[in-house]
């Protein structure tokens, strides 16, 4: 399965005679004007707000 999630194509046999194939899904493509859409509903990060969580899970004793 790792192989086929990576983009092979396998061919399954039964008593080395071929019986089907597993390939992988075709995978939905991305345009650039629907990378742009999404990235500007994406909120603003507050940095010091996310360092403050950041550094409250790296170091609980903050």
């Amino acid at each position: 399965m790792d192989r086929v999630e990576r983009g092979e194509t396998l061919t399954v046999t039964r008593s080395g005679v071929p019986v089907g194939e597993l390939r992988p899904l075709p995978r939905p493509r991305v345009t650039a004007s629907m990378l742009l859409t999404r990235w500007r509903s994406v909120p603003a990060v507050d940095a010091e707000a996310f360092r403050a969580d950041v550094d409250a899970v790296l170091d609980p004793s903050l």
